[in-house]
């Protein structure tokens, strides 16, 4: 059984370590070394349909498998970055709507007692920022917020090096702060929230009412404006003003040096970041004051893979 050696060493003496980036439809797993370089990969389905125990199963299996390949190299632990509230000491996972099987689950015992080596849990927006933070676009700063632009707005905080976890492990739901009280309804119950805005869903939705086509992804989009449609540029102008007004708050709130974006919308940074600046401009008196920064992160998709690889270095 996997469990019943012991095929992990201390953090110092290792060589590498193996992170997992569980999504709701696939999962990437990578060896990683501790300079943040990526030595192997797999991937494949995440099938939540399966179970739970598929699921911990599958990414068991490629743990194993990307260890079998690094056989007599010391090994300093595994970090698995997901979806969903975390209480981290725990390793409790209280909920996650991407992975519904994990709602309610001790994934870090679980998966400890398939493979007899420590894993370390986090959400997948602050493995993204940890990753940036020790690798990517944040390494000269220990105080960061990253805003991952996807289906929805995710975000992870970084202060003094470390994540902000808060005490359920529910900091840095970044995307569904106010941007616009008399906005668009989200699932969470709130209206007008950042995600609902500033998002490849929120981008696809406005295309849609501005008559520029049906079920239009945001790259799409993007090409449209790239082509110099300007109902597309406009659907980039108000995403822009809504990250804007997000960011301005951010940046009143936590006073940072960097304030970084990361994901599929990031593309179309010409065309939404101008608006974006200009809002944080008008409306945020410490970003007019100091020399804050907003940026694109540099990992892409990688941020959150490595970010969680890593956590073993870390701890």
């Amino acid at each position: 059984m996997p469990g019943s050696r012991v095929w992990y060493h201390a953090y110092s003496m290792a060589e590498y370590s193996i992170g997992v980036d569980l999504g709701g439809t696939n999962y990437r797993a990578a060896s990683v070394d501790r300079n943040g370089n990526i030595l192997e990969r797999i991937s494949g389905p995440t099938n939540s349909p399966a179970g739970r125990e598929a699921i911990v199963n599958a990414i068991a299996g490629a743990i194993l498998e990307l260890r079998s390949r690094r056989a007599g190299e010391q090994l300093a632990g595994i970090g698995v970055a997901l979806p969903g509230f975390i209480d981290i000491a725990k390793g409790y996972i209280h909920a996650s709507p991407n992975v519904p099987p994990f709602q309610g689950f001790h994934a870090r015992d679980a998966l400890q007692d398939k493979l007899g080596a420590p894993v370390l849990l986090e959400n997948d927006a602050n493995a993204a920022a940890l990753g940036e933070k020790w690798f990517g676009a944040g390494r000269d700063v220990d105080d960061l917020l990253l805003l991952t632009l996807g289906t929805g707005i995710g975000g992870g905080i970084i202060c003094g090096g470390k994540v902000l976890h808060g005490f359920m492990g529910m900091a840095a739901e970044l995307g569904h702060v106010t941007v616009d009280p008399t906005g668009n309804p989200c699932a969470c119950g709130n209206i007008g929230c950042l995600e609902k805005h500033a998002s490849a869903t929120a981008v696809s939705g406005m295309a849609r009412y501005l008559n520029l086509g049906e079920n239009l992804t945001a790259e799409q989009v993007c090409g449209l404006a790239q082509a110099g449609s300007a109902p597309a540029r406009r659907v980039f102008e108000l995403m822009g003003w809504a990250l804007g007004v997000g960011l301005a708050n951010y940046v009143q709130i936590f006073n940072f040096p960097l304030y970084l974006l990361s994901g599929g919308v990031l593309p179309a940074w010409e065309f939404f970041a101008p608006a974006m600046l200009r809002e944080v401009e008008q409306r945020s008196l410490t970003y007019r004051s100091t020399k804050t920064r907003i940026e694109k992160a540099t990992l892409g998709s990688d941020a959150g893979l490595v970010g969680a690889a890593c956590l073993p270095f870390h701890s």
